[in-house]
């Protein structure tokens, strides 16, 4: 488990993560949201602290355990699945910051229960998280989140508590004296590489590897985006594309945890943007159930590439947030099948109306899951011109 050293650490890498995630600064009296499970409590007590001393107005909640979560599907009525409780919304419209601290007791209590319920929860749900990125848009809300060590998220990824303590220690330098250094000199180095990519006139990106053979159109007026404060860790980049241009064949070898349920060795082919045909070797109904959850559930709304030499996780965590992270021997890429982000937008994201994101081809859904090849690849550029160009192979960045 982590040392109160290393939950000290942590709470200066969240600090850092959230202030450098919002676009604008935080002024006194700003009102920031902390999440946390029962597991993450001492981290939660000591980010209440900073949070306080910083000049900030801290609103705390616990996210309810696994069996409240199984209970509100498995007795809530029509009615109570889709609840909202009264002043939530009024919260999310003046909130400034949140802080979420992922500490699961169960990943699997979820696995019985019907996945058109999870779907219309999630769909109940994104008028509120609208409220939160068109507040971010405009540079008034800020976001970051991190995960903690359990019982749980150890057993299933098959490593013993102490090896899965170790991989967030690495993960997130939280073994040297002061990792918001180290944070900081990647975020440079990543803002060199962002840079490069938006300097090529790209019509399109071709992946390949084993198993995976697709094009990714990035589409009009993109940037990349990523190693933004968002997430700790963090070391992907990403384009949220033109979901139309998407074709051919992506395949997910590393395992995926979704609302309860294993699944692996995911394969989606995409034809006009949309995949057309949905297999996994585990947890094959259940993910077609989350692609037709929604109009652009089956759509993509995220290309991402994580370089090996920034990220030290080497082993499958049962965790999107490192999952998708991977560095080991050959990086990653992932897609995500769902929602794009508005902050991919060139422009101001606070203009990116639903009519600008349909003219440009950012996908909506309710839905947002990342799935992640670790094979070997690679990704190359066809710009404009005519000219191809290898921007990632063998795990890292050609720059």
């Amino acid at each position: 488990m982590l040392t109160e050293k290393h939950l000290n650490r942590y709470a200066d890498v969240l600090i850092w993560g959230l202030k450098t995630a919002r676009s604008s600064a935080f002024k006194k009296g700003d009102i920031i949201i902390l999440r946390y499970h029962a597991a993450a409590l001492r981290l939660a007590e000591i980010l209440h602290e900073r949070i306080l001393q910083w000049g900030m107005n801290p609103v705390v909640f616990m996210t309810p355990t696994a069996v409240m979560e199984t209970n509100h599907f498995q007795l809530s009525n029509s009615r109570q699945l889709v609840f909202r409780q009264p002043g939530e919304q009024e919260l999310y419209r003046k909130a400034n910051g949140s802080i979420h601290l992922f500490a699961p007791d169960s990943i699997t209590h979820l696995s019985t229960v019907d996945p058109k319920k999870i779907g219309r929860f999630a769909v109940s749900r994104k008028p509120l998280r609208d409220i939160l990125d068109n507040r971010e848009a405009k540079g008034h809300f800020g976001w970051t989140l991190c995960m903690l060590a359990t019982k749980e998220l150890a057993k299933q990824a098959g490593l013993t508590i102490e090896s899965y303590t170790d991989q967030i220690v690495k993960a997130c330098w939280l073994h040297r004296q002061n990792p918001v250094v180290h944070w900081q000199d990647i975020y440079k180095k990543a803002r060199k590489l962002k840079k490069w990519l938006d300097s090529l006139s790209v019509s399109h990106y071709h992946i390949e590897s084993k198993n995976v053979d697709l094009e990714i159109t990035p589409g009009n007026q993109r940037r990349w985006v990523g190693l933004s404060g968002h997430n700790i860790p963090s070391f992907e980049l990403f384009i949220s594309p033109d979901w139309r241009g998407c074709r051919g064949v992506f395949f997910a070898n590393l395992p995926s945890y979704r609302n309860g349920n294993l699944v692996s060795n995911v394969r989606l082919e995409f034809q006009k943007g949309s995949a057309v045909q949905i297999d996994a070797e585990k947890g094959q109904a259940f993910t077609r159930q989350q692609l037709i959850m929604d109009k652009g559930a089956n759509k993509i709304g995220e290309f991402s590439l994580t370089d090996k030499r920034f990220s030290k996780i080497d082993r499958f965590m049962a965790n999107t947030l490192f999952d998708e992270n991977f560095g080991g021997s050959q990086g990653n890429c992932h897609i995500a099948v769902g929602s794009s982000y508005a902050d991919s937008y060139s422009g101001n994201p606070a203009d990116l109306t639903q009519k600008l994101k349909q003219k440009l081809g950012f996908n909506t859904s309710a839905l947002h899951w990342d799935l992640v090849n670790t094979e070997k690849k690679r990704v190359a550029a066809h710009l404009s011109t005519g000219k191809r160009v290898t921007i990632y192979e063998n795990g890292s960045f050609c720059y």
